[in-house]
Order: C-alpha cells, then sequence, then structure tokens
C-alpha cells in the first residue's frame, strides 16, 4: 500500500502542469506571485537542498506529500486564485498576500522547531478552508478549533483573517490551546492575555501546581495579572497574593502547604522569625515532616522553596560563620554559632552545605552530631529525619572518609541494609542528582566489601529492570554497572566504545587546537582579596622565557613563545564592589567571540559563590574545564549541559591556590611541549608533587569523576534514544 501511495505520488510530480491552462498574471499582481514562489523555495532550502523535494525526515511516503504540497498544490493554488472570476482583484491581491504570510511564518517556526514538515499539508488545507469562510463573511474559528496549535498561530496572524469576526476567539482559543500543551507556560501566556475569559480558571489550576509562578505574578500588584490574581476569590490564591506583597513574604513562603491546611499560622511563623535559631529548627522540622508525607507519596506545596530556604539560612547563617573561622584553633570559638543545634539540624547542616562546607568544618559538626542523641545510633539520626538527603549524607560521608564510622555505629545487618538501600530504587527518583552521588561515592568509598555490596546492588537492578519496561531505571543501573567494572579494572572495560562518549582517560594535544593550530584557555578570576592575590600567583608563574605576558585594560594574554602555541586569557581581578570583574570578563568573552577566539579550556579561580558566575559565561568550545573550587552535581550537571563531553576537574570540597596554580601551570606545560594530558600519568605526578598537602586527595581527575562521566553517558544515551 505504501509504494502504491509513493508511487501515485511520484506520478503526480512528473503530470505536474500537463492540462492546464494558467491565467494572464496581470503586472501589478506578478509580485505577490513571486513572493510566493520566493517562500516555497525557501521552504524547500530547509533540508540544505533546493531541488523541489523537501526531505525532512524517514518516511519517504511523508515526505512526498510534503513535497507535493509545496509546490504542485500551491502552484495550483496560486492558479485558482487568479482564475477565479467572482474575486475582485484586491481581493486576489489579499489572499496571495496572505498566502505568502503563512509559508513565510511556516519556513521561520519550522526553524525554531516549533513546526514539523508534515504539517505543511494541513496548513495549505487549513488557509484554503478559512479563505472561503473569509469570502462568506463566516468565523474562521471552525478551522483553529479543527486544527493543530501550530498551524492555528500561523493563520491569525495573517492578513486577509485580521478582520475576521471570529478571529478573537480563534487567538483566545489558541491561547487555552498553548496552556494545554504546554502547563509549564501558563502564567507567561496569562501575562500577554490577562483579560481572557477563562483567566481565573487557569490561575486557580496554576495555584495547585505552580505556586511559585503565581507569586512572582502575584508581586507585580500594579499589572493587569497581578491585579486579576489579587480579585481571585479563591482560599490558596488569596495566600499567595498576601505573601507575595509582604516585604517579608519569601520567609513565610517555604510553608505554604501547612499554612493553608491550618497546620501553622502566620503568627507561628512569626515568632520564630524574631530569632535565627528558632526559624531554621523551623525549616528543619517542617522539611522532615514534609519528607514522611513524600514517602506516603503526599507531595507536599513548594516543597523545593523549603529546601532551598533550608539551605540558604544553613549556608547564610551557619556554614560561612564556621568556615570564616577556619583557622581559629580554639573550636570553643570557632564552632560557637553551632553549639545551639541539636542533632537533627547539624545533619541538615551537613547535607545542605554540600557545595559550601571546608573539610574541617564537616567534621567538627559530624563529630558533634552523635553526642547529641539520647539514643547516639547511626540508624536512629536517619529515622529521625525521616531518611530525608540520606544518599546526599553517605556521599558526604565517603568523601570526607567518615563513612566507616557512621556504618560502625549501627548493626552490620541495618548497615547493609542502608548500604542496599543507597544503590536501590534510583529508577524511582525525579532527577539524576541520587544516582551521581551514588557514582560519586563509589570512587571514595576505599572499603572493599564495602564497594562489593553496592555492586551487587547495582548489577541486582541491571538484571531486574532489564526483564520490565523501566528504560530510565534500566539506562541508569547499566551505567552505573559499567562505570564501576570501568573503574575497578583500570579501565579495561572501554566506556567511550560502549557509550560513545570521548575517551576520559586522555585528550589529545591536537584535539584542543583551533582552526590556526592554538590552544586557547580563558581563565576567570573574581575581584576580592583571595582573587588579587590568586592573579598575582598567576602572573607570577608565567613570568619566564617560555611566556610573553601582554597587559590589556582589563585582561591580560599570555603566550607561550616555543613550543605548541597556546595562549592563555584572564580577566583582571578588578573591584568587584563596583562589578568592575564581572565587566572585565564579560568585555573579554566578547572580544573573544567578535574575533572568532574559542576557548577549548577553561579555568575557574574564584570561590564556590562564583562558580555559577563563571559556568554561565562557559562556552560550548570548552574541551576542559578546571572549577579552583568546589563540584557538586549541579556543577557537573550545568557543565555538560553547555559542553557536553568536557573533561572536568573539580575539588570535591573547597579548592585551593597551593594545588590550583601549580596544576594549572602543569597542565600548560605540558601542552606546550606538545604533549597530551594523559589524567592517570598526570594525576600520578601530582601525587607526588603535592605530597602532604591534604587538600589535594579532594582534586577528582577526569578519569575518577564518576559523577561527571555518568551525566556525559546518561545525556548521550538519552539523545540516542529520543533523536
Amino acid at each position: 500500500m505504501l509504494k502504491t501511495i509513493a508511487f501515485a505520488t511520484a506520478l503526480l510530480f512528473c503530470l505536474q502542469g500537463l492540462g492546464q491552462n494558467k491565467p494572464v498574471i496581470p503586472l501589478l499582481r506578478k509580485v505577490f506571485h513571486d513572493n510566493v514562489d520566493k517562500a516555497q523555495k525557501a521552504i524547500d532550502r530547509l533540508d540544505k537542498k533546493e531541488d523541489r523535494s523537501l526531505t525532512a525526515g524517514g518516511n519517504e511516503e511523508v515526505n512526498l506529500q510534503v513535497s507535493y504540497t509545496l509546490f504542485n498544490k500551491i502552484d495550483d493554488f496560486q492558479t485558482e486564485i487568479e482564475a477565479d472570476s467572482s474575486l475582485a482583484g484586491n481581493d486576489k491581491v489579499k489572499f496571495l498576500r496572505g498566502l505568502h504570510e503563512a509559508l513565510v511564518s511556516f519556513e521561520q517556526s519550522y526553524k525554531r522547531k516549533e513546526t514539523k514538515s508534515f504539517q505543511l499539508p494541513d496548513l495549505l488545507n487549513a488557509y484554503q478552508t478559512a479563505m472561503e469562510l473569509e469570502r462568506k463573511g463566516s468565523s474562521i474559528l471552525p478551522v483553529t478549533q479543527e486544527n493543530d496549535l501550530e498551524i492555528g498561530l500561523i493563520l491569525v496572524k495573517c492578513f486577509p483573517f485580521l478582520k475576521n469576526p471570529g478571529v478573537k476567539e480563534s487567538k483566545d482559543l489558541l491561547v487555552l490551546k498553548a496552556c494545554e500543551k504546554n502547563p509549564a507556560r501558563i502564567m507567561p501566556l496569562l501575562k500577554d492575555n490577562p483579560n481572557i475569559s477563562f483567566a481565573d480558571s487557569l490561575i486557580k489550576i496554576v495555584a495547585r501546581t505552580q505556586q511559585e509562578d503565581i507569586y512572582t505574578y502575584a508581586q507585580s500588584g500594579n499589572s493587569p495579572l497581578g491585579r486579576r490574581i489579587q480579585r481571585i476569590d479563591d482560599p490558596l490564591v488569596k495566600t499567595i497574593s498576601k505573601l507575595a506583597n509582604m516585604l517579608t513574604g519569601r520567609l513565610y513562603f517555604p510553608f505554604l502547604d501547612n499554612l493553608s491546611s491550618g497546620k501553622i499560622t502566620m503568627e507561628e511563623i512569626n515568632k520564630s522569625m524574631e530569632d535565627e535559631y528558632k526559624y531554621f529548627r523551623l525549616l528543619v522540622n517542617t522539611q522532615i515532616d514534609y519528607a514522611e508525607r513524600l514517602r506516603r507519596r503526599d507531595t507536599p506545596m513548594v516543597m523545593d522553596v523549603l529546601t532551598n530556604m533550608l539551605r540558604k539560612k544553613a549556608v547564610d547563617d551557619f556554614i560561612n560563620v564556621i568556615n570564616g573561622l577556619h583557622d581559629v584553633a580554639d573550636d570553643k570559638i570557632r564552632m560557637k554559632k553551632v553549639e545551639p543545634l541539636n542533632a537533627k539540624e547539624l545533619y541538615y547542616l551537613c547535607v545542605m552545605g554540600e557545595t559550601d562546607m571546608y573539610t574541617s568544618s564537616y567534621l567538627k559538626v559530624y563529630e558533634r552530631i552523635f553526642p547529641r542523641m539520647k539514643n547516639p545510633n547511626s540508624d536512629s539520626l536517619l529515622m529521625s529525619v525521616n531518611f530525608d538527603h540520606f544518599r546526599k549524607f553517605i556521599k558526604m560521608a565517603a568523601n570526607f572518609n567518615t563513612l566507616n564510622d557512621f556504618l560502625k555505629r549501627m548493626d552490620k545487618g541495618n548497615a547493609e541494609i542502608l548500604m542496599k538501600a543507597f544503590a536501590g530504587g534510583l529508577e524511582r527518583t525525579n532527577s539524576l542528582e541520587d544516582a551521581v552521588d551514588v557514582a560519586d561515592s563509589y570512587a571514595s568509598i576505599l572499603d572493599q566489601n564495602l564497594r562489593k555490596l553496592i555492586l551487587d546492588e547495582v548489577q541486582t537492578n541491571v538484571a531486574q529492570l532489564s526483564k520490565g519496561k523501566n528504560k530510565r531505571g534500566e539506562t541508569i543501573y547499566d551505567l552505573l554497572n559499567t562505570i564501576f567494572l570501568s573503574m575497578d579494572t583500570a579501565g579495561s572495560v572501554d566506556l567511550s566504545a560502549k557509550f560513545g562518549i570521548p575517551t576520559i582517560y586522555n585528550l589529545n594535544n591536537s584535539s584542543l587546537k583551533d582552526s590556526a593550530g592554538r590552544i586557547i584557555v580563558q581563565q576567570f578570576f573574581y575581584g576580592d582579596k583571595d582573587g588579587i592575590k590568586q592573579f598575582n600567583s598567576f602572573i607570577g608563574a608565567y613570568t619566564n622565557p617560555n611566556w610573553k605576558i601582554v597587559r590589556k585594560p582589563e585582561w591580560v594574554e599570555v603566550s607561550s613563545t616555543k613550543g605548541t602555541p597556546e595562549i592563555i586569557y584572564s580577566n583582571k581581578p578588578l573591584d568587584e564592589t563596583k562589578d568592575l570583574d564581572a565587566e572585565a570578563q564579560a568585555n573579554l568573552s566578547e572580544y573573544l567571540e567578535t574575533k572568532g577566539i574559542d576557548p577549548t579550556i577553561v579555568i575557574h579561580r574564584g570561590h564556590s559563590y562564583y562558580v555559577k558566575s563563571t559556568i554561565d559565561q562557559l562556552v560550548p568550545s570548552a574541551k576542559l574545564v578546571l572549577l579552583g573550587s568546589c563540584g557538586g552535581y549541579h556543577n557537573l550537571h550545568d557543565v555538560l549541559e553547555i559542553s557536553p563531553y568536557a573533561h572536568i576537574i573539580a575539588s570535591k570540597q573547597v579548592g585551593s591556590g597551593t594545588i590550583n596554580q601549580p596544576m594549572i601551570v602543569s597542565i600548560t606545560e605540558t601542552l606546550r611541549q606538545g604533549k597530551n594530558l594523559n589524567w592517570p600519568e598526570l594525576w600520578k605526578s601530582f601525587g607526588k608533587q603535592f605530597k602532604g598537602n591534604e587538600m589535594f586527595d579532594d582534586y577528582i581527575p577526569p578519569h575518577r569523576n564518576l559523577g561527571a562521566i555518568f551525566i556525559m553517558a546518561y545525556n548521550k544515551l538519552m539523545d540516542e534514544t529520543t533523536g
């Protein structure tokens, strides 16, 4: 049947134009026909070839039908318009102009990946139907009802239908269709259409699913949508609106679920806000309560907001304080701020401060947990927090070498159950973060029995999930199994061959060169006291005959004078209080882009709180990214979103200039000498170079950065599946 249809369609192409008597086109209308012809050719070129055939997929039948529409049917339609004696000259111009607009809109939306090639025949049919309705003075609403959202959006913008009696209803219907297709876009769509008849109903729906959006738009009380939200007589919408218009509303918002259900009052929250310890305790207790509800599959509203506030308060009010006193030898002084906290609150300092806690801060917090418990057992601690973020806690314990101590504080049987749970159930999570934590932990665990326990659990899950239909879960566990085996067998399991990702054991010198044969490095400095100190250290390290330093107003260019051409572009750490460091970074990035200079190595030289700024400026050309501060799932994920196959060097905790600078010099010197970056060999030499510097142990090389490898391989497999 398929071959018959394809043959018939191809035959029609061969017979195109035979027997047709094309009318003579008046000169005044020829330009409108020419415009349609140009639009046809532009669509024809969407598959990179102008050959009167649009091939946009693997279905030959669809390609033939689309191509037949693009030329034969559109040509015939032009002829019909021109030959129609019942149409006045101005009407012919109107509909030819509209046809041109529809085709141009289709081409543009196709490039934006909003429409598909198979929709072109439907678009032409819809246009023809709408044209007939317009000629009769009838509403085009039935056309927008019967067709896809994308086709309706094109039609209502076409000149012939701008004054159609059904255009307003059609536009309203299209807003509703857009909301149904993408619920996450409801509020932005209502912002552009605040007076639409069904706005109140949609706002009430969003209030039950996306409370953060209602809060954000309700804050704009003077905007049409903000005023509409505030007028809605709905208890939940009213509560959100009230909070949104309070100066301290953000402090109340994390408790929205309990507020709306009457479990807590504004007055009770207000009292807790009088003292930072009381407020932190309220956040912790609410988080634990919500964790229990999640276990029962009852998802509280704005739980992410609660967790984010808990993280912010943990870092701002406690972790930054004890980090800032890391040079103080007297623990009574250094740890004074956290002394009033109980065991559960200290637990949350750990799991919320993953990317911010210094090693010494973590160890001192950890050692204070158990003495504050009536029953100082690890399993009692986890049960007291309803196992909330338990994988994160175990990962941190593994990274900081406290996991054995933690497991010894419970019965051996419970320890085995816990570690199986740690590696199990990953297919039921909503993100990859837990799976990445398992991957990262495995690299830090030295106890071979414990590693075997985790590997056995992973392999059990591989076998179980391969029998079912949970493709995501099967992929997660197959990846973990392969990555763990690769690590345990010293690379004899070829990750590159299995997953189609570049090798993670080395970077070839040639792969880092641009078209001019240069290796380009971009380095980000920040204008605080430490940033200035590290910048001066950097300049000192490259003040030698192998390198030439050119100083510009906002950056420096450090170029190799011999060997492989290599240029290190580094912004100056100008005054951060005036945002001059940010301006220097932006201007340097703009300069590189303007000159067509693509960095393949990007280096972050700043504290952890600056990492996001560096990643936001990361370029897709980066093949090696050195984060001179903490790693963490979100940093790895964000880097690989921009540079999918980048090799990442990061510290598990806080980076050190005493490590970063010598490491950077060694890497750039290796490349200048024309050598490849062999990570196992380089790391062995770094181990000798930094012997006695305990901070080096926190640095993870690309071939042992199991979290990054997992994300890289997972994204590759998902792209292949969806592609």
